[in-house]
């Protein structure tokens, strides 16, 4: 070793080890633990040493700031504190800020109608997906809520239009549907012996009248065809 390694190390040791008489009331070793460490200590106890916030652009902008020094959107800062107490803090605000909303949303929530849409089996994989994530749609000018799905493994070919009113008292008709992409996409007749099936990789509604659908031809062979159709409500 150099001796301007020794005296790195020597510093190094003089800064964060040397005696702390104003400790010696407290837990553990009478010296400074290293500065980054105490910050991820588990603990609530303050930090050995803290930061130096003098001059902090951050601290004097809040200090100048009539209307932001007192703000209750503002985090608390707990400059003696670990990260691990502050996220703690910041946990229990969040439980609280969520818990009323979820109270009253749980409690407005209630089954409007049940649709039994597959069955599986004990012995089945658990972890198959049979039912795709769906999108949703509210048309206001009619008042009716549409969802679009898609049943894996089963009927690849189809997509799932599930419409009803928003005023849950009421109800309409053709609740449930599906459509199903087949050999009629064909350019001509003469191409139907040649059936085609599609599946459908995505769907969104395009505006309330009409929905748009990206589909892939299902023949498993390089190229495969891809299209974007708009599909008519109607």
């Amino acid at each position: 070793m150099t001796q301007k390694d020794i005296t790195f190390v020597a510093d190094f040791l003089t800064e964060h080890f040397n005696e702390a008489p104003e400790l010696y009331n407290r837990k553990g070793k009478y010296f400074n633990v290293e500065r980054v460490g105490q910050y991820l200590k588990d603990e609530d106890d303050d930090l050995v040493s803290p930061p130096n916030t003098e001059g902090n652009q951050w601290f004097n902008f809040l200090k100048n700031s009539t209307h932001l020094k007192e703000s209750p959107l503002l985090f608390p800062y707990y400059p003696e504190k670990s990260l691990h107490f502050v996220k703690r803090q910041m946990e229990e605000i969040i439980d609280q800020c969520l818990q009323k909303p979820a109270d009253v949303i749980g409690k407005s929530v209630h089954q409007a109608v049940r649709m039994s849409l597959y069955k599986t089996y004990q012995s089945e994989d658990s972890t198959l997906q049979l039912f795709k994530l769906p999108f949703l749609w509210n048309d206001k000018t009619s008042n009716i809520h549409y969802v679009l799905f898609t049943m894996l493994e089963s009927s690849v070919s189809k997509i799932y239009i599930l419409r009803r009113h928003t005023d849950t008292s009421r109800s309409v008709s053709n609740g449930l549907i599906a459509v199903e992409f087949g050999s009629f996409l064909n350019s001509s007749i003469n191409d139907s012996s040649d059936s085609r099936c599609y599946s459908c990789l995505d769907a969104h509604f395009y505006d309330d009248e009409t929905i748009t659908v990206v589909l892939k031809e299902s023949v498993e062979q390089e190229g495969k065809e891809r299209i974007l159709a708009q599909l008519p409500l109607s």
